[in-house]
């Protein structure tokens, strides 16, 4: 194996001049003005952005959030001459099915922390010690302590997949599952559709499917005409930062690399969009910490621009994709998008389960849930 091929272990250890740093950007915040009582119908209100970003400056730990993460092992790898990082959680059972979980955008690799022992060690947890994983869970390229990419194209979500099939290949996994939500959502099928004889499964929950519906609503029933009515309203209103982030993604990094809470906003508004629409807040839905621990992760390792790339260079965003061979299974939440009869299009759908609780990050949001579909999805395909 060359020097290119190593993997070598990896600690997060932040400078400490860079959390003052942070600190200091968020004391000196200028706030803008707003209108009164429009709530959320504008986008995220100030007074609960100056509350939220006083508790992130006097009341959020980085070091404990830190810790916790250091819990478990970290590596960096090459592949394909991108820097990755990834997890990687070998079970105490001998038999476990190698498991990468692709997070989504505006998640990170923390999206997963708290399935991360469920699925590696049923037998502690109360489950089946038959369900067990080994986890890889990677930092996509362009996203968290993977680095930023440098390559125009790096940002394509099958070039992503190519990615995590090769760091796959890397740690000797000739046989795995693939499991992920919104952007992992492109990318697990991906993996499927490129080494199918690999890939002995593919989970998602709330797949996008929109690429592949024909205009036609006839057939549909009244719960999927409301998710196309979302997804082609004129005004874009649930989509405009896609907007944004697919045409001028490097006018919107300036201000958002430059201000912690402009970062915050930005993705704040994307947890509120996409959340338990029960929820009235993110933080009610994923939790403070948590949230914060996530958009803590893009501003200290300065990959916020270069993970919105994947908007403007994903080749599969309204492209209809070639159907995968792989058995395939979907775990739907509230507020998800997903169309049965748009994703047998695309997947071959083995497994499909819908729930009335959690959200569209449901690792964070419903991670019993989302474990226990996991399980009984792979049962059917181990």
């Amino acid at each position: 194996m060359s020097a290119e091929q190593d993997i070598h272990p990896f600690t997060i250890d932040v400078p400490q001049d860079r959390i003052h740093d942070l600190n200091a950007r968020l004391a000196s915040a200028r706030w803008p003005d707003e209108l009164p009582g429009v709530g959320w119908a504008h986008g995220v209100p100030v007074s609960y952005l100056k509350d939220l970003a006083e508790y992130w400056r006097t009341g959020y730990d980085w070091r404990v959030h830190e810790a916790a993460l250091n819990e478990h092992p970290h590596h960096i790898t090459e592949v394909q001459g991108q820097r990755m990082h990834f997890l990687h959680i070998r079970s105490p059972e001998p038999d476990a099915l190698p498991l990468v979980l692709v997070h989504g955008w505006p998640a990170t690799f923390s999206e997963f922390l708290d399935v991360i022992r469920p699925l590696t060690d049923p037998r502690a947890t109360g489950g089946d010690p038959a369900d067990a994983f080994h986890l890889v869970v990677p930092s996509l390229p362009g996203f968290a302590f993977s680095g930023p990419t440098r390559r125009p194209g790096d940002g394509d979500t099958a070039r992503y997949a190519e990615a995590v099939a090769g760091l796959m290949d890397r740690l000797g996994y000739g046989r795995y599952g693939a499991h992920g939500g919104d952007v992992g959502s492109f990318v697990s099928p991906q993996l499927g559709r490129m080494a199918p004889e690999r890939v002995v499964g593919v989970h998602m929950n709330g797949p996008m499917t929109f690429q592949s519906w024909d205009g036609n609503d006839d057939g549909y029933d009244e719960a999927d005409k409301e998710r196309l009515a979302v997804l082609t309203d004129p005004s874009g209103e649930r989509f405009g930062y896609a907007a944004i982030q697919s045409t001028r993604p490097q006018t919107l990094a300036f201000g958002l690399h430059d201000s912690p809470v402009g970062l915050l906003a930005w993705i704040v508004d994307q947890f509120q969009q996409w959340s338990n629409p029960a929820k009235r807040l993110p933080e009610d839905a994923v939790g403070r910490d948590a949230l914060l621990t996530n958009v803590t992760l893009y501003w200290l390792t300065d990959t916020l621009a270069s993970s919105i790339r994947l908007y403007k260079e994903a080749s599969q965003w309204g492209a209809p994709a070639e159907r995968s061979p792989v058995p395939t299974g979907c775990a739907i939440f509230p507020g998800d998008l997903t169309i049965r009869a748009l994703a047998e299009q695309q997947h071959r759908i083995v497994h499909w389960a819908e729930y009335d609780r959690g959200g569209h990050f449901a690792a964070m949001e419903a991670p019993d849930l989302l474990t226990g579909d996991i399980r009984a999805f792979f049962r059917k395909v181990r």
